[in-house]
């Protein structure tokens, strides 16, 4: 059985922690709280996501900070063994624990991305000019290593998402991912990581794809963008070019679900951006400012029949309006 929690159960562990720093002498809300804790693993996940989060805008500082030595002696409430290891596991990360083998694939590509030989944060776009005059910006939350050779240019995308336009050279261009490799035959062109999979959009030129094990290869033209695994490629979609609208600032969206609006706006806003499932499929349009999210979502809530739900300051919630 899964143990990864869904929208619900985030927005209960949410809310806890947010009684348990608002009320932190009130053994009513602990004893509450430790009940809702013990019920069931998925809870625990939960939890562990929450507070890792909050801890990020929240560091553990002095005793004197009542907040945290409320949540800290909920924590000791449990005794058994099992939610000792928790805890300890969210001081160290939440890495090993929470969510699961789907938590833990995305924690070895981001400890990846800290050695990466260019990366961005949260909230950031970088641009940069490769050796070679090849032209690249890297959306936010994403991570790539270089290899230049004298017969071979090859980038390797670790996570997130990169946009590239190759300079001429003799030397092929080569962008690889967990999924194959794509070949730029004089190109500009953007590849994302995402959820095991890699999705290509050519805006100019052609981009040739080998799959990882070999089995599957295809040119994609311009205008045209596909998603692939490591052995099948699917059918090609049309590429919207104002996707690439991301490297300006901007968010331009073009009958997008509003699950994949707040995926792409939660690389440039610290802390969890969730949306009701009831919601996921509501089509966006407009052109949102990635760099001031607040502004961002209040456009949304003022387009569309929902409501922005602030539990903390750092969670966010797009309900039902």
């Amino acid at each position: 059985m899964s143990t990864r929690p869904d929208h619900s159960t985030l927005q209960q562990a949410a809310q806890w922690y947010a009684r348990l720093a608002a009320a932190p002498d009130d053994a009513r809300v602990r004893e509450r709280w430790a009940q809702w804790h013990a019920q069931s693993e998925v809870n625990r996940t939960a939890w562990s996501y929450v507070e890792r989060i909050g801890q990020r805008f929240q560091p553990l500082q002095d005793d004197g900070d009542t907040a945290l030595q409320t949540l800290r002696s909920a924590r000791r409430a449990q005794p058994t063994r099992r939610q000792a290891m928790s805890g300890l596991a969210v001081l160290l990360g939440g890495a090993l624990l929470g969510w699961g083998g789907w938590q833990n694939q995305r924690l070895r590509a981001g400890l990846l991305a800290l050695r990466a030989d260019l990366r961005s944060g949260t909230g950031e776009m970088r641009e940069e000019r490769l050796a070679d005059g090849t032209h690249i910006w890297l959306n936010g939350n994403s991570a790539l290593d270089l290899d230049f050779r004298s017969d071979l240019r090859r980038l390797l995308l670790l996570q997130g998402e990169v946009l590239i336009e190759t300079a001429r050279d003799d030397r092929p261009f080569v962008v690889e991912s967990g999924q194959g490799r794509m070949r730029a035959l004089g190109t500009r062109f953007s590849v994302t990581q995402q959820d095991g999979a890699t999705r290509l959009a050519v805006f100019d030129g052609a981009v040739e794809i080998r799959t990882a094990d070999g089995t599957s290869r295809q040119v994609i033209e311009a205008g045209s963008q596909v998603r692939f695994d490591s052995a099948v490629i699917a059918a090609a979609q049309p590429a919207d070019p104002a996707r690439q609208a991301w490297s300006k600032g901007i968010l331009a969206a073009n009958d997008m679900p509003l699950a994949a609006f707040v995926e792409e706006l939660s690389r440039y806003r610290h802390g969890h951006i969730g949306v009701d499932p009831a919601l996921a499929d509501l089509r966006v349009m407009g052109s949102f400012p990635l760099h001031d999210s607040d502004r961002a979502l209040a456009m949304l809530q003022g387009a569309l029949p929902v409501r922005i739900q602030r539990t903390l300051p750092w969670w966010v919630s797009i309900e039902p309006r």
